[in-house]
Order: structure tokens, then sequence, then C-alpha cells
């Protein structure tokens, strides 16, 4: 009867260097017939390990090598990271502002690269006007006439504004930011205060200018929550 010797999966994985001896010498020594029979039976055999080898090593080929450097954040580095503002406006922080008050920041922190009213500058674009435009050959975007939600614009200014120091703004600051920005686009009252609970309540004129994302790994939340 006719027997093979098993060969290690190591021996597979290294490929040209695969040695068979035992087997090899049955296969010459038997007849052309039989010999045909056995390379079949062999070529089976070394194809359903290299298979097997293949599916044994995928898990092992998705992991990222470890190099020994850099360490996990701790839970005080990640909610320092964790600032992102939905349009509900849920996670705001503790603050409020008014456009008197974002006036004096503003002036400070913001109107050389924006201009002295929003307008733009050389370095900036436009935060105020456009309305009216959008639907023209040559649309002006600003905060005033594209952004859908007043809770957006904290959560950029308070992550990335200004430009030359993004993150060093207090609350209040961007509360009042916010209101100034608003007011200068017509949007609310310059004595109006904005705080967590009156900034989502905010409506801007844009806020239909938009449809929910239908990917589905964005997810289906009820947009009309949202108004």
């Amino acid at each position: 009867m006719t027997t093979f010797r098993s060969v290690g999966l190591l021996n597979v994985l290294q490929g040209v260097r695969l040695r068979w001896p035992p087997v090899a010498c049955l296969v010459m020594a038997a007849p052309s017939s039989l010999r045909d029979k056995n390379l079949c039976i062999l070529r089976a055999i070394l194809a359903g390990w290299m298979l097997a080898a293949i599916v044994a090593a995928s898990p092992l080929m998705g992991q990222s090598p470890n190099y020994g450097v850099g360490r996990s954040p701790t839970p005080e580095e990640i909610k320092s990271w964790d600032i992102s503002i939905g349009p509900d406006g849920k996670e705001l922080p503790p603050g409020e502002g008014r456009a008197i008050e974002g006036k004096e920041v503003y002036t400070r922190r913001c109107a050389d690269c924006h201009g002295s009213k929003g307008q733009g500058g050389a370095q900036g674009e436009a935060l105020v006007g456009g309305e009216g435009t959008l639907d023209s050959t040559q649309p002006v975007k600003t905060v005033g006439s594209y952004w859908p939600y007043a809770t957006t614009l904290w959560d950029y200014i308070n992550r990335a504004m200004p430009f030359d120091s993004p993150g060093s703004l207090t609350h209040k600051q961007v509360y009042a930011l916010v209101a100034y920005l608003l007011y200068l686009n017509g949007i609310i009252e310059e004595e109006e205060v904005l705080n967590a609970q009156t900034l989502p309540q905010v409506r801007m004129p844009n806020r239909e200018g938009f449809v929910p994302d239908p990917r589905p790994d964005v997810g289906t939340k009820d947009q009309s929550q949202m108004h």
C-alpha cells in the first residue's frame, strides 16, 4: 500500500525550499500509470496544505506590526480631543456670549484675515453676505448664506480658529464670536444671549438647503429632530 509522509506547515510556507525525498523516491520507482496517479494525488495534497496555510495566516496578515513605540491615550486625553458638536448642540459646553462682546474678540483675533466686518480679506474668506446668490452662476458661500446650522459655526471656531492659534479661545469667547457673526448676517439681534440652550434654536437661512446623506455608513438619524 502506498503511503505519503506529512510535511510540516513551515515547509509549505518556505515554497522553493520544499523537500520531498521519500515521496519523490516512491514516485520515481513506480510504473508510469501509477506515477501519474501519485503525482495528481501529491499535487492535490500540496494545494490543500497551501490553502490551509493561507486561511490560517489571514488573520495575522491583517494585524499591524508592533514596533514598541507610543502608548494608549489616557481617558483625560481622549476627553480633551472629543470636542465635536452635532447639529442639535447636545454637546455644547457651559458659557454664554453676546454680539457686543464678540465684536471686541473679533477685532483682535479675526479681523486681520476676514476683514473688519467679515467681508473677507487677503488671507481669509468672507463670513458675511451672499444672501440670494446660491442659485446664481456666482454663489457666495458664507456663514449667513450657506451654513445650515449655527452649532456648526461654534464647533468650527472652537476647534480651528484663530488660524495661528487654534483652540486658544475660551468657551465664552466662542459663544460671543458666534453671536457677533450671526448678528452681522442679520440672523440674531445684537443683545441676544447665546448659550447651550439658545444657540441650537437659531434657525439659519439655508437650513433647508441640504438633504440627508443616503449612505448607510452615516446612519439614518431623523432630520426632523434638528429643526
